[in-house]
């Protein structure tokens, strides 16, 4: 089993930023590729980023590419989610994911790839 725990969500206004942070526990997150993802309400939820074991890939929705950072220390056991240039369409629960499983770009945009998921964080861009 994997706890993720999600932190850093918020009210902003478009064109700030936000740091979101997940903090995972139980098997060894290093062995764990991880994800965001968001839901808006009356949407699915979709992939956001993703990024490798190692952290040497990344991967980015092309809705996010350019503003958003995903980051991961191993050591820490944490994976960011740096977001710059907020936008009101950015507006969501935030979820953190991890799957042992998979550990490619392709792989790791679907929902149904991975295996746990965190409760969420509610992040509010106003226009």
């Amino acid at each position: 089993q994997v706890q993720l725990v999600e932190s850093g969500g918020g009210l902003v206004q478009a064109g700030d930023s936000l740091r979101l942070s997940c903090a995972a526990s139980g098997r060894t997150f290093s062995d764990q590729a991880m994800g965001w993802f968001r839901q808006a309400p009356g949407k699915e939820r979709e992939f956001v980023a993703a990024i490798s074991r190692s952290g040497s890939s990344t991967y980015y929705a092309d809705s996010v590419k350019g503003r958003f950072t995903i980051s991961r220390d191993n050591a820490k056991n944490t994976v960011d989610l740096q977001m710059n240039s907020l936008k009101p369409e950015d507006t969501a629960v935030y979820y953190c994911a991890a799957t042992s499983r998979y550990n490619s770009g392709s792989l790791l945009v679907r929902v149904s790839r991975y295996e746990y998921w965190g409760q969420g964080t509610q992040v509010t861009v106003s226009s």
